[in-house]
């Protein structure tokens, strides 16, 4: 499976380990030698803004999408390829998968999580083929994959689904396990 471009969820704070953005910046360089374009929430904050302006700095891609009530709030980034706006966080969640081809997730909080969550449950769903890719920067992901796999010994989750979830502690390792990811046979969701 090859990608156009990535769609990366990420905290809008930095987080308390200096590692998060080191691995942002080293996720940036992995797309932008890779020739991936990047598609992201649209703000310059944190993470977020860490990894669009490592992809910028490199002379990549980077699309943001950003709903009109958050522009202030999270001051989108003003140097972007392109900045879309939309006007809720549902189009926003929406544009990001049409304009991507896989999803990639670095730490972040709940929106990230919520983020996160969507894009997998779109997949479990079949709204969606696409894979979904954890950067397990210092086991950051470790505690999910506890409480998914949990939930699967509860039958709250098929095992099959519990594995939808790429997870890696480097980039190059996660975009190459996406890159050979075969989406699992289900039938297609459809409207109506």
């Amino acid at each position: 499976m090859s990608f156009d471009r990535l769609c990366v969820f990420a905290g809008s704070s930095h987080g308390a380990d200096p590692a998060y953005a080191e691995a942002a910046k080293a996720l940036a360089g992995e797309l932008v030698e890779r020739g991936i374009g990047m598609v992201y929430g649209g703000a310059q904050s944190g993470l977020m803004g860490v990894t669009a302006d490592a992809v910028l700095e490199r002379g990549g891609e980077v699309i943001g999408v950003i709903p009109t009530g958050l522009g202030d709030r999270e001051i989108a980034h003003p140097g972007l390829s392109d900045l879309q706006v939309v006007s809720t966080m549902h189009e926003r969640k929406a544009r990001m998968a049409e304009l991507a081809d896989a999803f990639v997730v670095l730490p972040g909080g709940l929106g990230t999580l919520e983020e996160l969550m969507e894009a997998v449950t779109w997949n479990q769903l079949g709204i969606h083929a696409k894979p979904v890719g954890l950067l397990d920067v210092g086991g950051y992901w470790g505690p999910l994959e506890a409480l998914i796999d949990h939930a699967a010994d509860q039958g709250f989750v098929s095992y099959g689904d519990s594995r939808v979830l790429l997870r890696e502690p480097e980039p190059t390792a996660l975009l190459d396990a996406m890159a050979a990811w075969r989406p699992p046979r289900r039938r297609r969701w459809r409207d109506g």
